[in-house]
């Protein structure tokens, strides 16, 4: 595709924002259309960009003119924005969590494989340099346990404090961590979970677990672990992923690894700027190339498999086997 490449947007928030601003910095893009619920806000933000405004994602389909289109909506939201988009033939970046049910999911996937688009799923923390040199360092050795924590505050929007809206912290938030621990480790098969509310019952509309841990078999017997909450309300908590490789520990870090108790340059050293998330999917669509995708819709739909299944065991009590998608 050699000329000038329209996006358009259902969802206007916060996390769109960021997406429209990087790719408006992009040459050969424009912004062609927003849609928002919330009237005000998608009014504001297109004339930011000389985009046309919708409340309706409908509507938009119908009238407006675009190759591309994000979908930045909570993960109850997912609706058929993804399917309409892909059978007219445009390209679809989704945010993560992609869904909060499977079946909405495999809708989706089927949809984008009939029509043969280019789909994204936003796990930007594929794309870093740090995880590029812990991909390379794991791919020659063997991992035998990884573990991950995220313990942090509760996000101030109403929908992320419910279930059956948000899927809980592992499935909304700590969705990244077990993501790259897929994406250096392996696949996931098998998910043992627990959920407990502790400290937070006096959160009103909140019916989230405050604890959850998983316990995950990954394809090739390593053990993996995470503990996540939102009960850090005044700052702190840890977010980290670990690595046990033999005798040594790497620790994966945005910023940079750390591989102890030796070095290896080749893992360790400081990491370099690479391409933002939606450069990359501007450059699949320029050039027609997969490729440069960090994250198709099939592999993050997988992700959503894992903690969605750590959902269901934690509900039934018993180890839950994630389907392989």
């Amino acid at each position: 595709m050699s000329q000038e490449i329209a996006v358009a947007f259902v969802g206007a928030g916060g996390n769109a924002q960021g997406h429209m601003g990087r790719l408006a910095e992009i040459e050969g893009v424009s912004i062609s259309a927003i849609c928002d619920l919330d009237a005000e806000r998608a009014s504001s933000v297109a004339k930011q960009y000389g985009a046309a405004d919708y409340t309706d994602y409908r509507r938009l389909l119908d009238e407006a003119q675009f190759d591309a289109l994000y979908v930045c909506v909570p993960p109850f939201a997912h609706e058929d924005a993804e399917v309409l988009a892909a059978r007219r033939g445009c390209h679809l970046f989704v945010e993560k969590p992609v869904v909060v049910d499977m079946d909405k999911g495999y809708e989706i996937l089927e949809a984008i494989d009939n029509a043969g688009v280019l789909s994204c799923v936003g796990y930007q923390l594929r794309l870093l340099d740090s995880t590029q040199r812990a991909r390379r360092y794991l791919a020659t050795h063997t991992v035998a346990m990884v573990t991950a924590h995220r313990w942090g505050g509760l996000p101030g929007v109403p929908w992320w404090k419910v279930m059956a809206q948000s899927g809980g912290q592992l499935h909304e938030q700590t969705t990244h961590q077990v993501d790259l621990m897929r994406y250096l480790a392996g696949e996931i098969v098998e998910v043992y979970a627990h959920y407990s509310r502790r400290v937070m019952d006096d959160i009103e509309g909140m019916d989230i677990p405050d604890s959850q841990g998983a316990l995950f078999k990954f394809l090739d017997g390593t053990i993996g672990m995470v503990a996540t909450s939102p009960m850090m309300g005044q700052g702190g908590g840890a977010n980290d992923l670990r690595f046990l490789v033999g005798d040594h520990v790497l620790s994966w870090g945005a910023g940079g690894n750390a591989l102890d108790p030796d070095d290896d340059p080749e893992v360790t050293a400081a990491p370099v700027d690479t391409p933002s998330i939606d450069d990359a999917f501007m450059e699949a669509i320029r050039t027609g190339d997969g490729g440069h995708i960090p994250c198709s819709y099939r592999s993050g739909l997988q992700t959503s498999a894992v903690t969605l299944a750590a959902n269901e065991s934690a509900r039934v009590g018993r180890p839950v086997e994630v389907p392989m998608i």
